[in-house]
Parts: C-alpha cells; sequence; structure tokens
C-alpha cells in the first residue's frame, strides 16, 4: 500500500491524479502481494521449512486451520483478482503495464515457487528490492502519468530499501533454521554479522537517498522530514543489532521496520503533496 501512495503522491505533484486508476492499483498490488505472501506459505510448508513450531510463518497450515491446497488455491484466486483490477488499468496505459503485471505476479509466484525458487538461491532481496519498491512506486507513477520520472525514481529508492530491510530482519530471525532446512537465503549466505551489516546499510541508504534527491532537485525540500523517524530507525537497528530471541526480533526488529517502511513512506507522500500547494 505504502508504494501506491507514494507513487500517486509524486504524481499529484505534477498535476491531477485520477482516483479510480489509483483504487485498482491498489488492488492490484495487494491482491498480488497477498498471493505472493500465500504461496511462500504454500512452498515453504512443501519444502519442510516451516514447522509447527516455527514463529515467521502465518501458521494456518500448520495449525491445520487451511489445507496446503486450500492455500495454494487462495494464492491463484489472489493472483486472479490483481489481474482483473489490472485490465483496466492495461486499457488506459497499454502494453507496458501488462508487461509489469505478468511479471511481477511471476516474480511473486517464483520467490519460492517452481523449479528454481529465488527465495532459496539468495535472489529473494533483489525480488523484493525491485518489484515490491521500484516497480510498484514508479509503476504507480507511470499509471497516473503515462511516464517516468526522476522523482518517482528518487521516491522509490528509500522504499525499496526499507521494504527490503524488512525482509533482511525476517530471514535474520530465521536465519538457523533456514540454513538447516537448506534454504539458502542471502542471510544464509552472509552470516549473522554480515546480515546486520547489510540491514544497516539498507538503513543508512534510504536516508542518504533522501538527501541526494533533495540535494539534486529530485525530491521535494519537505521529503528532509523523513529524518524524524531516525529515532525509529536507531531502535530497530539495536534490536536487529543485538537481540538473540526469536520472538523479541520479530516484535522490535521486524515489525518495527515494518513501521519505520510506512512512516517513512507516509512523509515522502505528504511532501510530494505540499510541494504543489507550496
Amino acid at each position: 500500500m505504502t508504494p501506491v501512495l507514494v507513487g500517486t503522491a509524486v504524481a499529484f505533484a505534477s498535476g491531477p491524479v485520477s482516483v479510480w486508476l489509483f483504487g485498482a492499483t491498489l488492488i492490484a498490488s495487494v491482491a498480488i502481494h497477498a498471493g505472493a505472501n500465500l504461496i511462500n506459505d504454500y512452498y515453504d510448508h512443501v519444502r519442510g521449512v516451516d514447522t509447527v513450531d516455527a514463529i515467521g510463518p502465518s501458521g494456518v497450515i500448520q495449525r491445520g486451520w487451511l489445507s496446503p491446497q486450500a492455500m495454494y488455491t487462495g494464492a491463484l484466486v489472489l493472483f486472479a483478482c490483481g489481474a482483473v483490477a489490472g485490465v483496466g488499468i492495461i486499457a488506459v496505459r497499454g502494453p507496458i503495464i501488462l508487461l509489469l503485471g505478468v511479471l511481477s505476479v511471476a516474480a511473486g509466484y517464483a520467490y519460492t515457487g517452481g523449479p528454481l525458487p529465488l527465495g532459496y538461491l539468495g535472489l529473494g532481496d533483489a525480488v523484493v528490492f525491485i518489484f515490491m519498491g521500484g516497480v510498484i512506486t514508479v509503476g504507480t507513477y507511470f499509471v497516473q502519468t503515462g511516464g517516468v520520472s526522476a522523482a518517482a525514481v528518487w521516491a522509490a529508492l528509500p522504499i525499496a530499501a526499507l521494504v527490503d530491510a524488512i525482509l533482511v530482519a525476517n530471514n535474520l530471525r530465521d536465519i538457523e533454521g533456514d540454513r538447516a532446512r537448506s534454504k539458502r537465503t542471502l542471510a544464509v549466505v552472509l552470516g549473522t554479522a554480515g546480515t546486520r551489516t547489510h540491514y544497516l546499510v539498507l538503513l543508512v541508504g534510504a536516508y542518504a537517498a533522501v538527501v541526494a534527491g533533495v540535494a539534486l532537485r529530485g525530491l521535494p525540500v519537505w521529503a528532509l522530514a523523513t529524518v524524524l523517524t531516525i529515532p525509529l530507525a536507531r531502535r530497530t537497528w539495536e534490536a536487529v543489532r543485538s537481540q538473540q530471541d526469536p520472538l523479541r526480533l520479530t516484535a522490535m526488529g521486524i515489525r518495527g521496520t515494518a513501521r519505520l517502511h510506512q512512516s517513512v513512506g507516509l512523509l515522502l507522500a505528504a511532501a510530494f503533496v505540499m510541494s504543489r500547494f507550496l
């Protein structure tokens, strides 16, 4: 949801936006994201990565609330809903949106599905950074305007960095279990110390992108308001840096990073809205 808000706000800064295109983009992106999460839970269960005592997954399969087949079917239904929502957008913006939609669904499925699951090959972070950060933000701007701008790209960078940081914190928590079950995430490749460094680079990179974007006039000066979230970023970093308990890392690291991602996104969106009037 946050990348769609940011992409729409960037478009709003330079002209009117379409409410129905915003709604369709939001529905499509949320449906594809949710479908990818269900596919992830399904294939992690099938491959034996998620067990009944695992902290990370939703647990609906492990607890017997839904069958694996129901989870898989639900994912396909959500992908179909995203496709239906995208039909109207494609009618307005043409084949580029069709291509982005197909690639997004394929990436969501291939994250843990198929013969070469990207999340098991250390490529999950790249998928999340590119698709859940960059493609959604810049793609939303394209939906509204029919083009791409430097402002949309600059705005996408901190969003992409922080959404990937959520995944990094998640994979840090699961690193031992993933290693034991041969799930070769980037965290498993880098190790605990390397993964913590990766997380810190993403946090610092998000703020550096904002500062550079403002300095190079790609972002409005109001975007510097994102520095107000630095105390939250510091708390999440302390959790990621020092926490050993999976439950506390989930609460303080993963969920804290998700709140940071949302907060930075809302402040960026507000900055672009303000830039139109001030």
